[in-house]
């Protein structure tokens, strides 16, 4: 089973995404700041990572920065969520991040971004 890493400071806004994507099958862990984030992704290897951008101690873009350089934990997809504006699209690219969802999630995009990075089959 693939595991996803959402990381977040809003506990409603992570079981919310967490009920909405499970019928991708996949294990989710949960962490609700950069440090934390980065110990997770270190730890347990996620198959992908939705990481937002304004969290407490560390940003996302900061952890995405991190997670990129470290040999072991580089070839992570990750998918920013985040409210703010489309100029921090462009950071988050030059980043290597893989793909930027604004807040309100367009759900049935992201699952399919999802389905695609992890080769998953398409739901029936």
């Amino acid at each position: 089973m693939e595991k996803i890493l959402i990381v977040d400071d809003e506990a409603d806004f992570i079981e919310l995404l967490k009920f909405r994507l499970a019928d991708l099958g996949c294990e989710f862990l949960i962490a609700s700041n950069g440090v934390q984030a980065l110990s997770q992704a270190r730890i347990f290897k996620p198959a992908l990572i939705l990481l937002d951008i304004l969290l407490p101690d560390l940003d996302g873009l900061s952890v995405c920065e991190i997670l990129k350089r470290q040999p072991s934990t580089r070839k992570i997809p990750v998918i920013f969520m985040s409210a703010l504006s489309s100029e921090v699209t462009k950071r988050t690219v030059a980043m290597q991040a893989d793909d930027f969802f604004t807040k309100p999630l367009d759900l049935p995009r992201l699952q399919q971004r999802i389905r695609d990075l992890l080769h998953m089959p398409v739901a029936k």
